[in-house]
Formats: structure tokens, sequence, C-alpha cells
């Protein structure tokens, strides 16, 4: 009996648990990341697939859905430390531990809640709320925000919405989503965006299909970094 559970313990895949530091930096790296609503969780781990072929190793799975926590789980149980999976639209504190109990790596929302942030901090998981003022952004960061994300302004103003936050501030760290395409990364990232966040693009066709995108993304995400 306890040979047989030994047994499966050594085949389960090795997840090494990063902490809030090491995610930052993980996903500051790869400067593209997926951000995904899907019905099933076999479409979950086709677009994790895909987004790992074509070197997009982060992705953020939307709490939109119910289904949210079960597909961070399968993805991160089916791909281990080969991806970073983070929650998306996290509104309350039930939901930050329910998705870090499911393996969520990082927290990211579309407003500010000190609750959550809080619960993040305890657990040494990055989070990134969405904020629209530069109040609103160093409060945030005060709280131990380790990104803003520029949403869902970022969709009206564009790329000129990170040198906007980042003339004053330069210490924020801007996470961006919305509107994000291989044509404008390099001036989302010359204007000082850190990290960015690409929804249809990569959940959107065959595996093939997304991996030929992440590629895209990837690619004007390191010429745009080295020309800096």
């Amino acid at each position: 009996m306890i040979l047989s559970q030994l047994k499966k313990y050594k085949k389960r895949k090795k997840v090494f648990k990063m902490g809030r530091a090491e995610t930052v930096v993980r996903i500051k790296e790869t400067g593209i990341f997926a951000v995904v609503r899907v019905e099933t969780i076999e479409r979950g781990l086709e677009i994790a697939e895909g987004c790992l072929k074509g070197g997009v190793d982060a992705m953020e799975i939307s709490y939109t859905n119910s289904n949210a926590g079960d597909v961070i789980k399968a993805i991160k149980e089916k791909f281990g430390d080969k991806i970073c999976v983070g929650a998306g639209t996290v509104l309350d504190a039930t939901t930050a531990r329910l998705a870090i109990m499911n393996g969520a790596e990082f927290m990211v929302a579309p407003n500010f809640d000190p609750d959550v942030q809080e619960i993040c901090n305890l657990y040494q998981i990055p989070y990134g709320p969405g904020c629209t003022s530069y109040s609103e952004s160093l409060n945030a960061l005060k709280a131990g925000a380790s990104f803003i994300k520029a949403f869902p302004i970022s969709n009206y103003y564009g790329p000129n919405l990170a040198k906007v936050f980042k003339v004053p501030c330069p210490q924020i760290p801007v996470l961006a989503s919305g509107g994000i395409t291989p044509e404008n990364v390099k001036e989302w990232v010359g204007n000082g965006a850190e990290a960015l966040g690409v929804g249809g693009l990569l959940t959107k066709g065959s595996a093939e299909d997304i991996a030929k995108n992440a590629k895209m993304l990837r690619d004007e995400f390191v010429k745009a970094k080295e020309a800096k």
C-alpha cells in the first residue's frame, strides 16, 4: 500500500511554488501573457499548449467563468512549471483564496480591492489591479500591488497610456491589457509597459494558430526590449 502510494507520488509532475518576486520576474521576462475565458477545461489546455509552442509561458484564466478554478488546476497538473498560470477578474478575497488553492500564481483584476491585496500579501502572490488614476495607482502600490493594470482605459487611449502613467511616476509597473497587437507591441514597450495581456490572438483558432500568434507577439516583444 505504502509502496504503491510512493510510486504514484513519483509519477506526479513536479511543481515548484514560486514566490512573489520570482513570479514577477517571470512575467516581465515573458512579457506577453494570454487573457483566457473558456467554457471547458479541454479548450483551456489547448490554448495553453498553443501558447507554450509559441514561446508564451504565462496565462491568466478569468473568473468571469465559473469553471476558472478547474481550468487553472488542470493546466498546472498537465504542464507544471512550464507555464505560469494566474487568475483574472478577481473581484473579492474569497475568489482570490479559491484561485490560490487551485494553483493560481498571480492575480489580475479590473479594479483595486484592499481585501484581495491582503490575501495576495499573505500568500506572496503578485496582484495587478486595474487603476484609472494616479491616486488609485499609487495607493495600490502602497498596499503592495506588483503591477498596475492599465484597463479598461487602455482600450481607448492605446500605447500612449503607458507613457501617461510613466512620465510623472516612472516607478509604476504598467501591465497593459486590451488592444495589444504585433504591430503596436514596440510602442507599448517603448512607452514603458512591462507586461502585455492579449486576448483574441492567443485564445482563438487551433493550437497551431495560437502558437503562430504567440511567436509573433513574443518576437516583437523581444525586439522592442532590445531596442530600448
